[in-house]
């Protein structure tokens, strides 16, 4: 693994924020200081956290960074029903959205278990591996 980029949990939290950026375009103009502000800002917290967890060389920072992360999921989550509520979204549109984002947390508890193992490793010495931090150019 190169980079933040090569994980499977910040792809699919990528995916989760752009489909969000699609839905929010389709909200009523009333909502683009309220709701699309909140959802946007949501969307892109986890992929943001776990780069910037990645970039951490203690374990414990990178797992805080994921755990904020986690939180703003199921920020999405309730925001989804909040769209449904107002009849923004279709209920297999929400259904859709919720799932891939539940697909987010679900890989990302993973990635919060490896973390947490890693940092139990008796040769872990509590400080991620430098070599793996990839230094483009």
């Amino acid at each position: 693994m190169r980079t933040f980029k090569d994980l499977e949990v910040w792809k699919k939290c990528r995916q989760l924020r752009l489909e969000i950026w699609d839905l929010v375009k389709t909200f009523p103009a009333e909502e683009k200081y309220r709701l699309n502000d909140q959802m946007i800002r949501s969307s892109r917290s986890p992929s943001t956290q776990i780069a910037e967890g990645y970039g951490r060389y203690h374990f414990q920072e990178n797992v805080q960074f994921c755990q904020i992360a986690r939180g703003s999921l199921y920020e999405i989550i309730d925001h989804l029903s909040v769209c449904l509520d107002s009849q923004y979204i279709t209920p297999e549109k929400h259904d859709a959205l919720e799932n891939l984002t539940y697909e987010c947390i679900q890989l990302l508890n993973g990635y919060i278990n490896y973390l947490v193992k890693s940092k139990n490793s008796p040769s872990s010495g509590e400080v991620n591996d430098e070599s793996r931090y990839y230094e483009p150019g």
